[in-house]
């Protein structure tokens, strides 16, 4: 009987040590790829203007926008339609937008394969819903063309009007089109320089650039070396094939990054404030106020006597009032955790946007144990 006690007091304990391993931040690996990348081995933007057509008169103004008018009848001339110049300040073309068209090109992107590509209106267009693109040539930050787009458009949006009423779901002068757009030249990018491969992490890590390191070189033999906290320089077979299949297999190995730094993200148009696991705080007080002004202005009317020779005189009556909300001084305890910091900030009972402020005080003072960035 104190066998199998012992026996199920051991099988509880190792269950769980499992749970606080797989509860444990820290201990969870990722993958290399996921933190980090091949050095040359990017994306690259595409950009292009062109015309959308076959709007149903949810197109530019022309006369507020002459670039869409000068594109058409450029447009028109290559087609074989020439049109006199004089004729060019009269022509209204409601059907017609002037858009910008952007595209990603991937890495090892090759000649006739396809991309999705966004289109935006950079005229005074109502809407691109229903229009469709004509032949737009997308270049890279050298010039050249790269990619070919065309097709039609898909808005996520509906819009409605009438007389003076309008309904309008979703944002309407932007849109996409899937595979869009045909990759004409490929981009070189070759696979390290010479011997080596470097991978660049994505954030930089001094620690997290030591664990892969010694990840990699327990792997597949002593082949790394960290540059930085950023370059890890990796040796790797220069035959293309057998690179392939060793950047494969390093890729996939697993790394369980070092705690992350602590960071407070704060956006002051929105409100919004996040903040990682890593965030904690010590001991302090804080009181917090709202001033408030309101300022009102109510008119009267001042009436002479009926036999009088005075004549009416309308005045304003301005009262203005300060008040201000005196808030109680609170002590906020330390929290060791996430949950302790979302529980103290939660006994304030601030909105958002005082948030803010209660932040940055308290960052100041030194209570705030993180990183604070405003974006």
């Amino acid at each position: 009987m104190a066998g199998f006690t012992g026996k199920i007091l051991r099988q509880a304990a190792i269950l769980a040590c499992a749970a606080l391993t797989i509860g444990s931040p820290s201990a969870q690996a990722e993958r290399i790829k996921d933190l980090a990348s091949v050095q040359g081995v990017r994306h690259n933007q595409l950009v292009g203007y062109g015309l959308v057509v076959g709007l149903d008169g949810s197109g530019d103004q022309t006369t507020q926008t002459p670039f869409t008018t000068q594109a058409t009848l450029n447009m028109l001339s290559q087609l074989g339609a020439n049109l006199p110049l004089d004729k060019a300040s009269t022509i209204q073309l409601k059907n017609v937008a002037a858009v910008v068209v952007t595209a990603s090109l991937p890495p090892y992107a090759k000649p006739g394969q396809n991309l999705d590509v966004t289109v935006s209106s950079i005229g005074n267009a109502k809407s691109l819903r229903g229009g469709t693109l004509v032949m737009t040539p997308l270049k890279g930050a050298d010039g050249s063309v790269y990619a070919m787009a065309q097709g039609n458009i898909l808005v996520p949006g509906a819009g409605a009007s009438a007389g003076g009423s309008k309904a309008q779901i979703n944002h309407l002068s932007a849109g996409r089109i899937a595979a869009g757009a045909t990759v004409e030249r490929a981009v070189p990018a070759p696979v390290g320089q010479g011997p080596y491969v470097h991978y660049e992490l994505n954030a930089t890590d001094f620690g997290t650039a030591k664990l892969m390191v010694d990840a990699i070189n327990g792997a597949v033999g002593p082949v790394a070396e960290a540059v930085d906290g950023r370059l890890i320089r990796v040796r790797a077979p220069e035959a293309s094939d057998a690179r392939v299949a060793f950047i494969g297999r390093i890729e996939n190995l697993e790394v369980r990054p070092t705690q992350s730094v602590a960071k407070v993200i704060v956006n002051p148009r929105t409100g919004s404030v996040v903040m990682n696991q890593a965030v904690t705080l010590q001991n302090c007080a804080v009181a917090h106020g709202n001033l408030s002004v309101v300022v009102s202005s109510d008119p009267s009317v001042s009436q002479p006597n009926a036999l009088s020779a005075g004549q009416t005189v309308v005045t304003n009556q301005t009262d203005i009032q300060i008040k201000q909300d005196s808030g109680a001084l609170m002590n906020i305890k330390a929290g060791a955790n996430l949950a302790d910091v979302v529980k103290a900030l939660n006994a304030l009972g601030a909105n958002p946007q005082d948030l803010l402020a209660i932040l940055q005080a308290m960052k100041a003072a030194g209570a705030l144990r993180a990183e604070l960035e405003i974006i």
